[in-house]
């Protein structure tokens, strides 16, 4: 009987952190022509082409990204500029058997903030897409807490216009990702709102 082959462990916030600690410690070559990180391509883009939008939401979502693009223009942050994977969260990440961690995806490769890579895992925390300890883990393995700095606030408020406006793409899938769409657009209009946001 054949044996049966080892089974892959899915990867965890902790590998992710890993992996991020070593991708932005890299000497970026001064002549790799990283372009610099623009944290919100396509957004315009993806509101101006939804049929699903009505015209207030679609100024609602421009005036909001246009807010937004202007507060993380005026951050100063902490961390030194660096490359940065433009995508970081676990879903782009493969644990293979002997348990070594690929970083997947570097469609968004650039040169920018790592404190952008780390805010990811940030806001699927505190969405409830995780756990307090996993992201303890995590912030140690890394060795800085995003969400104790004070710019952080402006950096949730990006990925969650980006996260709105993915899903927004794909609301004539089905009825479920059509109620999140609803659900993640009522947060936007409400930001004091608790998040309870469904994975896709």
């Amino acid at each position: 009987m054949a044996p049966h082959p080892p089974q892959r462990l899915p990867p965890t916030p902790d590998d992710l952190a890993g992996v991020l600690r070593e991708l932005h410690s890299l000497t970026v070559p001064p002549d790799l022509g990283l372009p610099p990180l623009d944290i919100l391509s396509r957004v315009s883009e993806r509101i101006n082409a939804a049929p699903v939008l009505t015209d207030e939401d679609r100024d609602f979502l421009l005036a909001r990204r246009h807010e937004l693009q202007s507060a993380y223009d005026a951050l100063t942050f902490p961390l030194a500029a660096c490359a940065v994977h433009g995508d970081a969260h676990n879903e782009n990440l493969i644990k293979t058997t002997g348990g070594n961690v690929l970083l997947i995806d570097f469609e968004r490769f650039a040169f920018g903030p790592p404190e952008t890579d780390l805010a990811v895992t940030a806001i699927e925390h505190t969405i409830g897409w995780g756990t307090r300890a996993e992201y303890d883990r995590f912030t140690e393995r890394y060795g800085f807490d995003v969400l104790a700095w004070e710019g952080y606030p402006v950096l949730r408020d990006i990925n969650e216009l980006k996260m709105t406006t993915w899903l927004m793409q794909n609301v004539s899938e089905n009825e479920p990702i059509a109620h999140e769409f609803r659900n993640r657009m009522h947060s936007l209009r409400n930001p004091d709102m608790l998040r309870r946001w469904r994975a896709f």
